[in-house]
């Protein structure tokens, strides 16, 4: 009897262990492929967020980020999409895309924040970069960027 409880035991532990792994993992910054994309003359290295998981994820727990460095969001479907800053170290910009890299808006958010930034109009797509860089560049609503993964214009 006594090892019929301690087995059950044993695996109800186990099992309640994995179900934190995924917290677990969210507490530590992640990597994911990179894309190389173009803004006027400016190349962005963006790594891409795909799956519900990493988007959930995206820049948190980062104490740093070189320059010309970001992460590109991709959704499934256009929608108004809507980012905040929990657990995100890093001052933020983003600028929410349409499919031909067309920028639809850009916003700054705070550091460890729950204010939501949305796109004002439906996007699959969310470049977020260091506080700043799209505004020292220039680039703003209306703004084109380049490479993989954009439509082109119609």
């Amino acid at each position: 009897m006594t090892y019929v409880k301690t087995a059950a035991f044993a695996v109800l532990s186990a099992a309640l262990s994995l179900c934190g792994l995924p917290t677990l993992a969210q507490d530590a910054a992640q990597k994911l492929p990179t894309v190389k994309l173009n803004a006027g003359l400016h190349v962005i290295e963006a790594e891409v967020a795909r799956t519900p998981e990493e988007r959930a994820i995206g820049l948190m727990h980062r104490k740093e980020m070189p320059a010309n460095h970001g992460m590109l969001f991709v959704f499934e479907q256009p929608a108004t999409q809507c980012f905040w800053m929990k657990n995100t170290l890093l001052p933020l910009s983003i600028a929410f895309l349409a499919d031909d890299g067309t920028v639809v808006n850009v916003a700054d958010m705070k550091p460890q924040s729950l204010d939501s930034h949305c796109s004002k109009a439906p996007v699959r797509l969310a470049l977020e970069m260091n506080k700043g860089w799209f505004e020292r560049r220039g680039i703003r609503e209306g703004s084109r960027l380049s490479g993989p993964g954009f439509t082109p214009a119609r």
